[in-house]
């Protein structure tokens, strides 16, 4: 298994995984590619954020994405956890742990307070993995508009 950074090169098998987790996975509707391939760029930068992605025997198995954001209580910078997807017939073979720890690495590596995550109050499967993984859940609620 390799887990790292995403590259220029993997432009097309990225989209196509994003796709998958976006529409596939969280039913929403499929972003325009221009849109997506927007945002891979912008990563590919690594000042807003990053992207990692897992390569298992020449077969890409999944990617995370890390953005990069501040917290004032902490007075620091911290990373967020926006993602961490991995194709079905890899669930449950460690991928999900390499990308979980690559991003967390990255996040002591480079200095930041700490790295935070949310994910759908119905996907019970990911609660229990990022419990599994030492996680806590926190004291906020979540809203959007």
């Amino acid at each position: 298994m390799n887990i790292r950074p995403v590259q220029p090169s993997d432009k097309s098998i990225l989209t196509h995984l994003m796709y998958q987790y976006i529409v596939d996975f969280y039913q929403r509707p499929k972003p325009k590619e221009e849109n997506v391939h927007e945002l891979i760029e912008t990563l590919l930068q690594k000042k807003e954020g990053i992207q990692f992605i897992a390569e298992n025997e020449g077969e890409y198995v999944g990617f995370a994405t890390l953005y990069f954001s501040f917290s004032t209580t902490k007075a620091a910078r911290v990373t967020i956890m926006n993602d961490l997807y991995v194709v079905e017939q890899a669930r449950g073979t460690g991928v999900a742990q390499q990308l979980f720890k690559a991003c967390e690495d990255y996040t002591k590596e480079n200095g930041y307070a700490y790295m935070s995550w949310v994910t759908a109050s119905d996907n019970l499967r990911a609660q229990r993995f990022y419990e599994k993984m030492g996680g806590v859940r926190g004291s906020w609620e979540n809203y959007s508009i």
